[in-house]
């Protein structure tokens, strides 16, 4: 797994303000601000405590997240990469569902392409061909995303160590191979209560959410977590996030997809 270059007080440290965090429903300061972090390595490592942690009490890892695969966010941040999380079973939704914004702090929404793996990478030199292959299908859907961090003033380290920012998710219908649609041009359209909040296109994540997934599955069979079959891929942003209050209604059109909702509640 990531290894830890803080020393392993530290990390628990801060590893147990972000799941305390979460546990009463409070968010905290900038552990970059509190505690001095800001490697990434490090970061990491503080993610992959509370990972284990979760794994233990009985949370199920379902798939991984990609952030930061925006350009301008990633100069914002002083970064030349994406980052990642884990996704979990318990915070899993679909076409639908009504979702309380109780698990969540400071909720916000964005559309994305999933892919749903049909075989595993196990490979750090993985191809685009070789992962082509190894997808299922494709999704449209939307990344629920959170912040454990006070106000999301966040660094590079602190949504790092807080899961990537991750909250939960939502898988819309109509599974569609690949190959039979335009992940790089295919406009999105997301609105919230009837009105148009997010607009966006496949080639904004990244250039394109291929990409973006061949760099998580790199990434996860280097640091030991491979992507294996029947594991969800949430590949990045296609438009602007969008803040989420209960009563909120969201509509998601990918061009490809069928269009789906999902309707947030107390």
């Amino acid at each position: 797994m990531v290894s830890n270059t803080t020393g392993v007080a530290s990390s628990q440290v801060m590893a147990d303000a972000l799941y305390d965090a979460r546990r009463i429903g409070k968010s905290i300061p900038p552990l970059s601000a509190t505690y001095g972090l800001a490697d990434p390595v490090a970061a990491y490592g503080v993610q992959d405590i509370n990972t284990g942690r979760w794994v233990a009490e009985g949370r199920r890892i379902v798939g991984r997240k990609i952030g930061l695969t925006s350009k301008a966010v990633q100069q914002q941040l002083g970064v030349s990469e994406p980052d990642y999380g884990m996704l979990w079973g318990d915070l899993a939704y679909k076409d639908g569902d009504e979702i309380s914004v109780k698990p969540f702090l400071q909720p916000r929404i964005e559309a994305e392409i999933a892919f749903v793996m049909e075989s595993e990478i196990r490979s750090p030199d993985a191809t685009l061909t070789e992962l082509m292959s190894a997808i299922g299908y494709a999704l449209a859907s939307v990344e629920i995303v959170d912040s454990a961090i006070a106000d999301w003033k966040i660094t590079l380290a602190d949504t790092i160590a807080d899961n990537a920012s991750a909250g939960g998710f939502a898988l819309g219908t109509n599974p569609r191979k690949i190959c039979d649609v335009d992940l790089k041009l295919c406009g999105m359209l997301m609105s919230r209560n009837g009105v148009h909040a997010s607009l966006g296109v496949g080639a904004a994540c990244l250039g394109h959410p291929l990409v973006a997934a061949l760099w998580l599955a790199r990434k996860m069979a280097e640091v030991g977590r491979p992507l294996e079959a029947g594991d969800i891929v949430l590949s990045g942003a296609l438009g602007p996030m969008v803040s989420v209050a209960a009563g909120d209604y969201f509509t998601v059109e990918i061009q490809g997809f069928s269009p789906f909702g999902v309707s947030f509640v107390a």
